[in-house]
């Protein structure tokens, strides 16, 4: 397989899939092959060896389908092709996008109820029309050790009793979306023990139970408009998978709830912050080194989606830089960014960014679970509103590599 940062020549890459320049100019219209400008002081173009060789083996697939099973499923379910159909958010060419709205501009005014409205409805206006400030009563929960652990209770009780929020019919789903955002930001100020403010906008109830100032009030929103959705990622597939099985839009966010707390996801951010602290405490080489021992990578740094560097991230990083420049926080990421620049010249992801943010507003490493989860709430929810009204199951085959029994035992 060709190496991912091999890249060929138009005649090369013809040659290789047998097509006309034309056939080949339409792949890169398309999507399926990366495109990116040839040596300086030439029009020449370059396309990535490895889509070239990707789409080879797709096409060979369709045409052998069953040899082709293995190679369809790593390529489909661990960042390569896509798998389904999604108008709702769009990365590509090292930006993102929702619904077509350029996310970075969105982080400098958007609200989250206006961006959880364009993620639910496709129209920032509606998000005054949705009950994202309506004030409910939550029911009794059992105790709960943290924030996730609250948020869980909530989304059962409510998968459970809530019929505003079980009502599955296409107009009412946003409703009941909103519905749902607003009971996990009330389960929050009931965990904090913060009276309720439904009257607030969602990330101003947020920088209340938090303690945070206006200037860590803006921090918070910016953070939760980058979070709000990421395309296909662990979670949001979680909740695709649950709404097009059936599950109500509470149960669908429990899912993907459920699938945040891993290391490699929701829980990263845990990391990153423990990175950033070490670093602030002896420097950040030997921060480095005890992170990647411990990781088998370093926290907070590289996406595969963003070989130039995480969007998100450098809006937010930028944003706390210019507002908090002195933070021992911002200042260890700083010197985390140049060392890493330095040595591999990894760009820092959102893990990092949302860490610093969570660490100068002066909360605790499992903050960093609870902004992203809250954060990412809203694409979960749009994801599932997509899968419920696509009216598909998601419901991939697997392809059986154990022993069976025969008539003359195990083979």
């Amino acid at each position: 397989m060709a190496s991912p940062s091999r890249t060929l020549t138009a005649a090369e890459a013809t040659a290789r899939l047998g097509v006309k320049v034309s056939t080949l100019y339409a792949y890169v219209s398309r999507g399926l092959i990366r495109s990116e400008p040839g040596p300086s002081g030439t029009r020449e173009r370059r396309y990535s060896a490895e889509d070239v060789e990707r789409l080879l083996r797709r096409q060979a697939g369709r045409r052998d389908p069953q040899g082709a099973a293995e190679e369809a499923v790593q390529e489909a379910l661990a960042w390569g092709m896509p798998v389904l159909e999604s108008a709702l958010t769009c990365i590509a060419d090292g930006r993102l996008w929702y619904r077509g709205r350029d996310v970075a501009r969105l982080a400098e005014t958007a609200t989250v109820e206006e961006v959880a409205a364009l993620l639910w409805t496709g129209d920032m206006a509606n998000g005054a029309r949705l009950p994202l400030r309506a004030r409910l009563l939550p029911a009794p929960l059992p105790p709960a050790d943290t924030v996730p652990e609250a948020l869980g209770y909530a989304l059962v009780q409510a998968g459970a009793h809530d019929l505003a929020a079980l009502d599955q019919r296409p107009d009412a789903l946003p409703v009941a979306a909103a519905r749902i955002l607003n009971l996990l930001y009330a389960t929050l100020e009931r965990q904090a023990g913060v009276p309720p403010a439904p009257d607030l906008p969602l990330h101003a109830r947020l920088a209340r139970t938090w303690g945070a100032d206006a200037g860590g009030a803006d921090l918070l929103r910016r953070a939760l408009v980058l979070l709000a959705d990421h395309e296909l990622n662990a979670s949001a597939f979680a909740a695709r998978v649950a709404a097009g099985g059936g599950a109500s839009l509470p149960h669908s966010a429990l899912a993907a709830l459920a699938a945040v707390q891993g290391t490699s996801h929701g829980l990263a951010g845990v990391a990153a912050y423990e990175l950033l602290q070490q670093a602030w405490k002896t420097n950040p080489a030997r921060a480095l080194r005890q992170g990647i021992r411990r990781h088998a990578q370093p926290p907070g740094f590289g996406h595969r989606l963003y070989p130039e560097g995480d969007p998100r991230a450098r809006v937010l990083l930028a944003a706390l830089e210019a507002a908090r420049p002195e933070a021992p926080a911002v200042l260890a990421a700083q010197a985390l960014v140049n060392h890493m620049r330095e040595e591999t010249g990894e760009a820092p992801n959102i893990d990092l960014a949302l860490a610093a943010l969570v660490w100068v507003l002066g909360r605790g490493a499992e903050d960093t679970v609870t902004l992203f989860a809250l954060g990412r709430t809203p694409g979960w929810l749009a994801h599932a509103i997509e899968a419920r009204t696509s009216g598909r199951m998601i419901r991939p085959r697997a392809r059986y590599v154990g022993r069976r029994e025969d008539g003359d035992g195990f083979r």
